[in-house]
This record gives C-alpha cells, sequence and structure tokens, in this order.
C-alpha cells in the first residue's frame, strides 16, 4: 500500500493515549472499538477529526475564521495522509424550535420549491382553484368596506429586498408621486429616506388617499388600474379607520372575491419569513398561554381550599385582587366552597376567562380606603395572560411561567404558515399536510402525485423531484422511514440527529473526505441495522475514508479495518491492542473486544426468570403521538425492557405517559406535563413511592458540574483536608475547599481553572490560568495536603486511582465504588460534566441514586442505558441492574441490545413497525414467550441469541 493510501498518525498523546502510532488505509470502512473510556474518542475525535478541522480552518482566512470556533491543535507528533474531515456526533445539536427534519435534511426547500412552480391555488373558504381578477372585480371588493371609509390605495413596488433603493425613490419623487410607506411607515418623497442596504425593505407607492364613496368610483378605479400597471397586478387598499389592509391581484383570486393571493414564491412557504408565517404564533406553529392544568393541578378542591393555585395564598383574604375574583364569583353565583370539577360548565367560562358585561363594585384596601369600579372583570387564564406578558419583573414572571403552556396556534392549528401559504395545494394537500407524512409515506404519495401531472409539470417538476425522493430515500436507508418532516428537530434522539446528518451526507455526494461517526448504531433496531451498515459502504463506494467508534458486532463483521484500543479504560488503556482485519483481532489474547467477538468471553443467559413481586402497574387507553390506544402491564420487583423497532412508540409509553403519569400522582410535575400525555388510567399507582428516570441529559450546566460534585463524594472530600492538622491552625473550614465560593478558589479565574481570551475577529481562546495554573484553587489553599495531595490533586484522580487512595475513608470508598461498579473508574472525579457523553452523564446519575437505600417501592426507568457501552461495560451494567431488583425496586429500560433484552426478566415489544405502523403491544411475557412471536421483529433476533443456551 503507497504512503498516498494512508493515513500515518504518529505520537498521539491526547488525553489517555499513550503515545500511539498507527497506520490507517484510506477509502475504507474502519471501526474503532474498545472498552468505555478506552481512548477510542481521544484518537478519532479529539486527534484525527481535530487536526483535519485544525488545518481546513488555518487554510481560510481571519475573516471566515472567527465564524468557524477555536482550532486547538491536538497533542499528536505528527499524521500524514490526512483528507478534510468531516464529524457526525450522536448528539442533538439544534436548540432552534424552528429547525424541523424537513429543515434541517433541506427536504423542505424543495418541497418550497416545488410548490412554488407548480402548486394551484385554492380558496380556503370554497374549496376551489383560484382565478385571476379583473379591475372590475376588484372594486366590487373593495366596495364591500363600510361607506366613506377612509382608504389608502398602494401599489407595492418592493417586497423584501435589500438595498437603500435611493435610485427608485427619486424616480418616484421626479414622476410626481408625494409619499410611499416603506416597513410600514408613511414618509413624504421630498423627505430623505435613509435605509440600511443589508435589510429587506417593502416599499408601496402612495397611489391615492380617498373616500370610499360612490362619486369617487372612478377616481378609485382609476388609482387601482395605476397600481396594479405598475407592480404587475397587485394593489393593497388600506382601511385608515380600521387598519385593516387588503390585497388584490389580477393573478390569482377566488370568484366569489372573498380571497385573493400575490405572486406564489418560494418565500410564502417559509415559517421562517413574515411573508409566510403565521402572523399569530410568528410561525413556531405554537403559542404560550396560561394553562388551565397548571392552575387547577387537583381539580377535586374548592377555591376555598387552594384549587386554584394563583390565589392559595390569598383565598378569603382581604388582598385586593381576590376581592375581585370574589365578586366575579359572586356575579355569576359560583360556589367557591364547591369541587372545581363539579362547577358547571357554562360557569367555568367565567371563572377561566372573565365576565361579558360590565359589573359595578367595591374594593377596599387593608388600610380601610374604600374605592368603586364599574368595568369587566378578568377570568383567571386571561389574569395570568395579562400579568406574564405585561410585567417587568423578572421574578414575577418566573413565578408565573409555572402557570404557562405551550399549545398548539389556535390560527394556523400548528401548520406554522398563513392562509395564503396553506392555499396553494399539490394533489389536493397543501405543504403543511404534505410534512405531516412519514418519510415512507411520503415516498408512497410523491409516485402517485407523479402519474398526476400534465407533461408540462412533469418538465417543471422533474429535477426537483429528484432531489426530494433521494433525500427521502436516504433517510428510509438508515432506519428513519417512521419520522416526519414537521417533526421538530429538539425532539430528535442523539442516534436520530446523527443518522439524520448521515443521510444528509450522503446526498451531498462528496468524495475524498474522511467522515468520523460516533456510535451509529445506538437506537436502532436490528433490523435496520444491515440499512445503516449498506449506507456506510456506499459512503466508502463513493471515495471516502469512515472512521467509526462502534461496540455493535454487525458493524465490525461487515468493516474493513479494526483498531482495537485498550486494553482497558483510563490510565490503563491509550494503547492500540490490536490492529487489522477481524481475524487478528480475535487471534490476539490481549483484546477483550476479541474474546467477546469469538465466543470465549460472553454475557450468560440467565439461568431462571425472577418471578417479582406481584405487583404491577397498567396503564389504560395509551393514544399519545402513535400509541393506538392501547393497555401495558408492567409487572414490579423485575427488570423490565421495552423494545420495539425505531419509531415504535416505546419513549412515549415510558417517558411521556408512564413518567408523567407517576410524577404527577407523587406531586413531583405540573399539571401542564401531566395533560399532554393523552391516555386513560394508570392503576396501581400506590405500589410506587419513588420514580427515578435517569436520562443522559447533562449532570450540570456549566463545566464547573463534575462527577465528585453530583454524586456528593466532593463534600466528604472536603471534610478531609477542612480536618487536616493545618486547616484547623489556620481556621480553614469546608467551604475554603469548594471552588465554587471565593476564599480558597483562585480570584483571577474564579475557580474555574481556565481564562477566556476574546480574540475579537479570530475564536475565543481557552488558556489555563496562569495564577493557579489551571488547579482553580489559591496557593494558600493549595498549601493544605493530605496523604501529600493536594485538593486538586484529588481532582485530578480518576475514580479507580481515588479509590486506592481513600482506601481507609468508607464513606468516600462506598461512593466511589459504586462509580467504578457502572464502569465510570476511568473518568477523573473533577472532569468537567459539559465533557461526559450522554451515556457516561447517564450512568454518573445511576451511580448517585444507587447510594441511597432502597425502599421495595421504587421504579427506576434508564432510555438506553448501553450507549456508548463495549460488551464487556454492558457485562457490569447488567450486574448493576439485577442488583437494584434483588434489593427490592424495579427497572424498566428501553433499549435495542439484545445481551440487555435476554437477560430480561419481561420484556413488552412494540411495533411492528415504527410511525403510524406501530404503537401497538406485538408481544410481551418472558424473553422465551416473546421470541415465540411470528410478527415481532425483535422476537426473530431473539431467536438466534437464545440459542446459545443449548
Amino acid at each position: 500500500m503507497s504512503k498516498k493510501d494512508q493515513i500515518v498518525i504518529k505520537g498521539a498523546r491526547e488525553n489517555n493515549l499513550k503515545n500511539v502510532s498507527l497506520t490507517l488505509p484510506k477509502n475504507k470502512l474502519i471501526i474503532f472499538t474498545g472498552l468505555s473510556g478506552s481512548g477510542k474518542s481521544s484518537l478519532a475525535f479529539n486527534t484525527i477529526y481535530e487536526e483535519g478541522r485544525r488545518r481546513y480552518v488555518d487554510s481560510l482566512s481571519s475573516y471566515a475564521r472567527m465564524f468557524l470556533g477555536g482550532t486547538k491543535k491536538p497533542d499528536v507528533e505528527s499524521i500524514e495522509g490526512l483528507s478534510p474531515s468531516i464529524s457526525i456526533e450522536q448528539k442533538t445539536t439544534v436548540n432552534n424550535p424552528r429547525s424541523t427534519v424537513g429543515t434541517v435534511t433541506e427536504i423542505y426547500d424543495y418541497f418550497r420549491l416545488l410548490f412554488a412552480r407548480i402548486g394551484k391555488a385554492y380558496c380556503p373558504n370554497h374549496n376551489i382553484e383560484i382565478t385571476s381578477q379583473s379591475s372590475k372585480d376588484i372594486i366590487t371588493s373593495i366596495y364591500k368596506q363600510p361607506q366613506n371609509s377612509r382608504l389608502i390605495i398602494y401599489s407595492p413596488l418592493v417586497d423584501g429586498e435589500k438595498g437603500t433603493h435611493q435610485n427608485l425613490l427619486e424616480k418616484l419623487k421626479k414622476e410626481g408621486f408625494l409619499r410611499v410607506k416603506v416597513d410600514g411607515q408613511l414618509f413624504m418623497l421630498e423627505d430623505k429616506i435613509v435605509l440600511d442596504k443589508n435589510v429587506r425593505h417593502v416599499i408601496d407607492l402612495v397611489i391615492d388617499r380617498v373616500a370610499l364613496t360612490e362619486e369617487n368610483q372612478n377616481r378609485i378605479a382609476e388609482a387601482v388600474d395605476i397600481a396594479c400597471d405598475r407592480s404587475g397586478g397587485i394593489v393593497k387598499v388600506e382601511n385608515a379607520d380600521s387598519n385593516e389592509i387588503l390585497t388584490f391581484s389580477k393573478n390569482h383570486a377566488c370568484i366569489y372575491k372573498d380571497f385573493s393571493i400575490s405572486k406564489i414564491e418560494t418565500k410564502l412557504f417559509s415559517f421562517n419569513s413574515p411573508y409566510g408565517m403565521c402572523q399569530n404564533c410568528k410561525g413556531i406553529g405554537v403559542e404560550f398561554k396560561a394553562d388551565w392544568n397548571s392552575l387547577v393541578p387537583e381539580p377535586w378542591r374548592s377555591i376555598s381550599l387552594g384549587g386554584i393555585k394563583y390565589f392559595e395564598n390569598t383565598v378569603n383574604t382581604q388582598n385586593l385582587e381576590w376581592q375581585e375574583f370574589e365578586v366575579l364569583l359572586n356575579h355569576y353565583g359560583i360556589d367557591k366552597d364547591q369541587p372545581i370539577d363539579e362547577i358547571p360548565e357554562h360557569l367555568l367560562k367565567y371563572l377561566k376567562h372573565g365576565s361579558d358585561e360590565i359589573i359595578e363594585f367595591d374594593l377596599t384596601s387593608s388600610g380601610g380606603t374604600h374605592r368603586r369600579y364599574k368595568r369587566e372583570i378578568e377570568g383567571i387564564l386571561d389574569k395570568v395572560e395579562r400579568l406574564y406578558y405585561n410585567t417587568t419583573s423578572d421574578a414575577i414572571r418566573d413565578w408565573l411561567k409555572k402557570y404557562m403552556g405551550s399549545f398548539q396556534c389556535h390560527v394556523c392549528k400548528g401548520a406554522r404558515l398563513n392562509s395564503n401559504a396553506l392555499a396553494i395545494k399539490l394533489g389536493q394537500k397543501n405543504i403543511y399536510q404534505f410534512t405531516q407524512m412519514s418519510i415512507e409515506e411520503s415516498l408512497d404519495f410523491i409516485e402517485t402525485l407523479t402519474k398526476t401531472f400534465s407533461e408540462s409539470e412533469i418538465q417543471i417538476s422533474k429535477i426537483i423531484l429528484k432531489e426530494i425522493t433521494d433525500r427521502l430515500t436516504f433517510l428510509k436507508n438508515v432506519g428513519l422511514e417512521y419520522l416526519t418532516l414537521n417533526r421538530n428537530a429538539e425532539t430528535l434522539s442523539g442516534g436520530e440527529s446523527q443518522r439524520i446528518r448521515l443521510a444528509t451526507q450522503i446526498g451531498s455526494n462528496l468524495t475524498g473526505v474522511l467522515y468520523v461517526l460516533d456510535e451509529p448504531s445506538i437506537g436502532l433496531h436490528q433490523k435496520d441495522n444491515m440499512k445503516l451498515i449498506e449506507t456506510l459502504r456506499k459512503m466508502v463506494d463513493l471515495g471516502n475514508t469512515l472512521i467509526v467508534v462502534e461496540h455493535d458486532e454487525d458493524t465490525m463483521l461487515a468493516s474493513d479495518y479494526i483498531v482495537d484500543i485498550g486494553p482497558e479504560a483510563g490510565h490503563k488503556g491509550g494503547e492500540i491492542v490490536a490492529a487489522g482485519e477481524l481475524e487478528k483481532i480475535v487471534e490476539n489474547k490481549k483484546s477483550i473486544t476479541g474474546k467477546y467477538l469469538s465466543g470465549e468471553w460472553k454475557i450468560e443467559i440467565p439461568k431462571n426468570r425472577r418471578s417479582g413481586n406481584g405487583k404491577t402497574i397498567t396503564i389504560n387507553g395509551a393514544k399519545q403521538n402513535n400509541l393506538q390506544n392501547i393497555s401495558v402491564t408492567i409487572p414490579l420487583g423485575k427488570l423490565v425492557a421495552v423494545t420495539g423497532v425505531s419509531g415504535s412508540g416505546k419513549s412515549t409509553l415510558v417517558n411521556e405517559i408512564l413518567v408523567h403519569g407517576i410524577q404527577y400522582s407523587l406531586g413531583l410535575a405540573e399539571g401542564n406535563a401531566h395533560k399532554k400525555a393523552l391516555f386513560d388510567s394508570i392503576k396501581g399507582l400506590e405500589n410506587v413511592d419513588k420514580i427515578v428516570p435517569v436520562s443522559q441529559s447533562p449532570i450540570g450546566r456549566t463545566p464547573r458540574s463534575n462527577p465528585s460534585t453530583y454524586t456528593g463524594v466532593f463534600d466528604d472530600i472536603r471534610d478531609i483536608y477542612a480536618n487536616v492538622e493545618e486547616s484547623r491552625i489556620r481556621g480553614y473550614s469546608k467551604g475554603r475547599f469548594s471552588f465554587n465560593v471565593a476564599g480558597g478558589r483562585c480570584d483571577r479565574c474564579s475557580g474555574d481553572g481556565f481564562i477566556k481570551i476574546e480574540m475579537h475577529f479570530l475564536p475565543d481562546v481557552y488558556v489555563a490560568c496562569d495564577d493557579c495554573d489551571g488547579k482553580r484553587y489559591n496557593r494558600e489553599t493549595l498549601e493544605i495536603k493530605y496523604r501529600n495531595k493536594t485538593i486538586a490533586d484529588v481532582l485530578d484522580m480518576s475514580v479507580d486511582t481515588a479509590l486506592e487512595f481513600f482506601e481507609a475513608k468508607t464513606k468516600i470508598v462506598e461512593k466511589l465504588q459504586i462509580l467504578q461498579d457502572v464502569g465510570l473508574g476511568y473518568i477523573k472525579l473533577g472532569q468537567m460534566s459539559t465533557t461526559l457523553s450522554g451515556g457516561e452523564a447517564q450512568r454518573v446519575k445511576l451511580a448517585t441514586y444507587l447510594q441511597k437505600k432502597p425502599t421495595g417501592k421504587t421504579l427506576y426507568v434508564l432510555d438506553e442505558p448501553t450507549t456508548g457501552l463495549h460488551t464487556h461495560d454492558v457485562k457490569k451494567l447488567i450486574h448493576i441492574l439485577n442488583r437494584i431488583v434483588d434489593n427490592g425496586d424495579s427497572v424498566l429500560v428501553i433499549e435495542h441490545n439484545l445481551d440487555v433484552i435476554k437477560c430480561a426478566d419481561h420484556i413488552i415489544d412494540l411495533g411492528p413497525d415504527g410511525g403510524i405502523k406501530g404503537g401497538r403491544v406485538i408481544a410481551s411475557g418472558t424473553p422465551e414467550q416473546v421470541s415465540a412471536s411470528e410478527i415481532s421483529y425483535t422476537a426473530e433476533f431473539l431467536r438466534k441469541i437464545l440459542k446459545l443456551k443449548t
């Protein structure tokens, strides 16, 4: 193999890598595997990808570099043969509520283009195709306004174009026109009108200002013709009395003269553009309003007993707000001592939205002052909403926020677009209805739709449809056929986000690129795994090199080259154990991965399944998202696995219904969260007194959070340092050893350990603090030592090292031992929470919860806990989960990993497919019972693995 066909890495020392040197073949599918924390990501992402990115960014101008973030050189001697690199990680990086699957994949952009080119306009009131309007039609519509209305007739000349437009304004002035409306504001043309060239502007020329009378009909008709001539057939008519603006077009209008639409352009279908967005929700699809269920979480209470949370502390007092509200109650005969859920609906509307008439009433202040009022009285929903949006106090707004909720926009019904955009249809569907379909449904519908196209429509749409179908097919091939294009990108899992970016990259058809992927099989059912592998192979066939950090056995078997990093984790890892084809890994006696691949080591199937404690939780009538009115019984005192293909409804059932339902019953969740989950009832809640959802969200929002602070072990460590003799002599308390408060921490970096340097036209740079050298503490604090180590030295220790260091301190050892047991012996005590993966954060949380004594009525809920885990670590995790159940509590996991599934006591399998083809219970019972199902995909793979038992 020639040098140009290789990537040669020498002396990689990033994180725990021990001067690693490695040669990788180009244009191959390469797998990096090894135990969690062995150094896979350090080599793949922190070294190879970062160096490739750094070289590309450094080749750009300083102006371009300021938009691309920092480019720190990795700790590596040299890398030769490196191509431009692209990283695709398993992180949900989109935090914009406007982003959807359609916008992220750019499919929605092509749909906008398709609708703009061949879409047909329909009147939303009569559902008939819109025809052009004549001048006579426009005049007739104008005269439907009230007589003597003051009208302003405009000719729209500039519609959202950047520039100063000085030439146009000067030309209009020379032609004798007097006024223009620019961005909603009227100007005299003789005035100096200065416009920002970088901002999009709207310029309407005032043709005439006239009263709507019969005598002025000819004048109005003439103004309409002039407006249309200058604008290409469009005229705007503003009623100055009502501020209503009507747009008429000689191009598109309903024959009944009650709806017209201007030029159909791509921006009309953008919910990010003022021309297409719903003006009520501004293109978000939801509105933030007062929520009845949050204000009245316990409707069986009466108002007097605090049933309305807003008045909980002021009911039946001299509070003026309460006095006014009580007037409302008395006026309509609403009994404040009656349970709220027994108040008739026709009276509840006054409670919620206030009086529909003027009421005269007196209020008395605490000082005895009487005042008479005569006005309508607000209902509780209107009051909370008004105060939330009008208050200038952040504290009051934060307090009121808990009574607010997100609701579907009542104007656009969640479509995000205005009525003009939704009036354009293809195959009797508007663009929003297209995005409501799943990927698979969209492909089928487009195939049917094209058969109805005329010759000209086929010619116009041919290239556009190819781009759409190609991208939809790529998404289907990576196991995402159940997703809808209008799915909010914020709600995607890390695995889904990664596979979407993967599909987008395939669509770009790039060649000669180095792709670095992080466990693309995460969240993917075995059924879809082969399609993912085919996708990866296609990227290689295009002429790219793929480095995939992966633990999945099928992916390893399909690879060209495997690099096993280890032999263990943390300081016991960071070396190349074996590199080459599969056989080389299997034959290597030092390779833990090889032992599992060969079958020498394996996760044993339990000889017996636990019978549980005889108690259950039953969810009845679950119909949230795609769940099809199902009832599910979850046995307690067992390890229960919820399985099924991606999109089958697992997360909806467990996270949105079960977790929220139990939290609500225990008083731990707001009513709004409970209301959103659609189900009839949950029975057996008395069998649970605590629910512990162990998610993969970060353990802290700032770099100050770390495993030692989250688990509480740092408190114990600070106690030890506070009791050192020198500390007692100096009078140092426990607080002296906290980097979150002034006193013992470094003043210059405020305990961060690093300084942020703003480079203005270059990316911000983070450098170790000069004063403390990154140790976070001041010199005096670091003079205190325990067993010859400072508090900063301890924070720099791995869990494994700290266990040995504090072996005599039982309390600390107990907490650290659990971290080691969940496979986190390699992480450092002071490691910033922002650097932990989702799987690591989840296991830190699990270790924290395991410190507490079992109650026998606690339910632990974990969503894909095997994320990022090597088979050897999965074995440890299963041991921990079994320990929880054996101690009397219950565990429920959402999982695709067959090693976990085969070890479960009970399985609930949803499906059979994703999206609308899922949402049903396909099978339930022990793994042996589920494997007998003929329609379950999980059963198909379970049958193969259970044969290992014999």
